[in-house]
């Protein structure tokens, strides 16, 4: 009890002071309230309103004056309320420190609650800015799947046009295929006649001729005829069957059209006996020059060489198969063959 007591008494001892150098504090502001009003009326003095500003002032210090005054007489209600507040400070301290605790306990709280919102705040914030980028992305794929729509249908216009000619087109492609097939019909038909008119003038005029024939639409010459045994030279009998030929080549050159693109094929075929010579190493070589001297032959005669072809088959295309003599001389032969190029 007696330290109870002298801890109230050295609590009501210490407020008087303080009350005291409140009081000063007050004074103190009170003089440089003075003071600052008395240097803002020199210097107001230089305005035009010196006069309102000094009234103003001088009312000023009487409210200071009269609060000053209040303020004396409140200092004996504040030392009355001071024995109160002392009272209930010991409970205020004991409900501090139960405060204290609670505080420390919700502190912690506090710290967890605030690092869980911090960690949204952060996830809010990424996903915000996410769905920013998100939000931009899907614009500008609308607007490039607007602008393919837009290519999209002028293609299609563009499909429908090309579609539309390509009907046309096709209508006039097989006009035409019809009228082509029925001119190349027709050529073919005249074609076939001059071949039949040309052959049977050779025939006229080469008759008697045992080693000469037709073999369908071709003209046999036998190589026997032509040239002498594994050579392309033309002999003297040759230059007058090919004088034949050419004289009768002349004469259907001049009635075919011009429109017929025509050609007389020269083919060198030989039996199936090898040849090696320093001249002809295969059977090649020697059906190809044979053709190939016809056709020179042909050409100093005054055929056009345009008209004329020559290939060599070698002994690959036979008309008979066997190795007698006779079969052997059949396979041995030179063919023309009126056709188209």
């Amino acid at each position: 009890m007696a330290l109870g007591r002298r801890r109230s008494n050295e609590g009501l001892n210490f407020w008087p002071g303080y009350v005291d150098i409140l009081a000063t504090l007050l004074l103190v502001v009170t003089f440089l309230m003075s003071l600052f009003m008395v240097t803002q009326f020199f210097v107001s003095q230089q305005s035009s309103s010196k006069d309102t500003a000094l009234k103003r002032l001088t009312s000023q210090l009487a409210q200071l004056t009269e609060l000053l005054s209040l303020e004396r007489g409140g200092k004996r209600t504040l030392e009355e309320d001071l024995a109160a507040m002392s009272a209930s400070l010991a409970a205020a301290e004991s409900e501090n420190k139960q405060l204290t605790g609670l505080a420390a306990s919700g502190e912690e709280k506090a710290g967890a609650a605030e690092g869980r919102i911090a960690a949204i705040t952060t996830d809010l914030d990424s996903q915000r800015q996410l769905s920013s980028e998100a939000l931009a992305k899907v614009e500008l794929l609308n607007q490039q799947l607007l602008s393919l729509r837009r290519q999209i249908d002028a293609l299609n216009q563009a499909l429908s046009s090309a579609e539309a000619k390509d009907q046309d087109s096709q209508v006039r492609i097989e006009d035409l295929g019809k009228r082509l097939n029925v001119a190349l019909a027709r050529q073919v038909q005249e074609l076939k006649q001059y071949r039949s008119d040309f052959f049977g003038r050779l025939r006229k005029l080469l008759e008697g001729r045992p080693n000469i024939s037709v073999v369908g639409d071709r003209f046999v010459f036998q190589a026997e005829v032509l040239f002498p045994s594994g050579s392309d030279a033309v002999n003297p009998e040759g230059f007058a069957a090919l004088d034949s030929l050419a004289t009768a080549l002349k004469e259907l050159e001049a009635q075919i059209p011009k429109e017929i693109n025509w050609v007389m094929r020269v083919d060198g075929h030989t039996d199936q006996r090898p040849i090696s010579t320093p001249i002809f190493r295969s059977n090649w070589e020697l059906s190809s020059a044979r053709a190939i001297a016809v056709v020179k032959f042909l050409i100093s005669r005054g055929i056009p060489a345009n008209r004329l072809v020559a290939a060599g088959f070698g002994e690959f295309q036979p008309l008979e198969t066997g190795t007698s003599e006779q079969t052997l001389a059949r396979n041995r032969r030179i063919e023309l063959k009126l056709t188209e190029r």
